[in-house]
């Protein structure tokens, strides 16, 4: 990565950290591609974060990727679609006992499946499934968001 690509890409990192209602789940994110194709977030363990129990909150896990998909889609997809998120579940597995990192993508495949589903349809859904892990792989939640896309 280019230290002009390494300094836009942490610009956009850092101008969504300024959403007070976001800076609150305590998660951060560290990646965010250029064209908003591909997005990591890192969710610490911290005073900010932790429960009752010493684990990672389940409110935290679940806000901190709450508004990821629709806004990467918005962008994906540019203003002549409206987009939505509709439904939404976690299922938590393990408790979050250290920092967890979740990966967000939405290849060209999906805005080319979504154009061409809204060819035939007033309206779209699509589910992503996100999975927050540990640093070796364990996963311990998982969450299910379902967005709705239509043409402007």
């Amino acid at each position: 990565m280019s230290l002009a690509a390494a300094i836009a890409n942490r610009l956009r990192c850092w101008s969504f950290q300024i959403y007070a209602c976001y800076r609150g789940t305590g998660a951060r994110l560290t990646f965010i591609a250029e064209d908003w194709s591909e997005v990591r977030l890192k969710l610490p363990l911290s005073w900010r974060t932790r429960n009752y129990v010493g684990t990672i909150f389940g409110g935290s896990l679940y806000a901190s990727v709450d508004p990821i998909y629709m806004i990467m889609l918005i962008h994906r997809l540019g203003p002549d679609f409206v987009v939505w998120d509709k439904a939404a579940s976690i299922r938590f597995h393990k408790p979050g006992r250290e920092t967890l990192h979740a990966h967000f993508l939405v290849p060209d495949e999906d805005l080319a499946a979504i154009r061409a589903a809204l060819e035939s349809s007033r309206s779209v859904d699509r589910s992503y499934t996100i999975e927050l892990a540990d640093a070796s792989g364990t996963v311990c939640a998982t969450v299910e968001k379902i967005i709705y896309i239509r043409r402007r």
